[in-house]
């Protein structure tokens, strides 16, 4: 499964940005896909969102309200839209798909400044 994502860059503090990943590739009917991300002085990647082939929707704790994740089953790909940036979600952003096989895309940088 190779997983190619858009999006992200530069936004002000308030802003919004949509990041996008699309999957291709022996892609099971049943998968999870999403978005993780890895912040500076967090040493691991934490869940930003994640939804299923059944429209579940999971979103991390620091989300409260200003993300939105969905889907196009017909074209594998995930979006996600977020709102009310704040500087504090400047990070990697990386697309994560799972199907029993785990795979991560490479990452698409997110900066939160003035």
């Amino acid at each position: 499964v190779q997983l190619v994502e858009s999006g992200g860059g530069l936004v002000q503090p308030g802003g919004s940005l949509r990041l996008s990943c699309k999957a291709s590739g022996g892609i099971s009917l049943v998968y999870v896909m999403g978005w993780y991300r890895q912040v500076p002085d967090n040493g691991g990647r934490e869940l930003v969102a994640t939804i299923t082939t059944t429209d579940v929707i999971q979103y991390g704790d620091f989300v409260n309200g200003r993300f939105i994740i969905s889907r196009d089953g017909a074209k594998n790909t995930v979006n996600l839209e977020m709102n009310n940036l704040e500087p504090g979600d400047t990070g990697v952003y990386y697309c994560h798909f799972r199907d029993g096989r785990e795979y991560w895309g490479q990452g698409t940088q997110v900066n939160v400044s003035s």
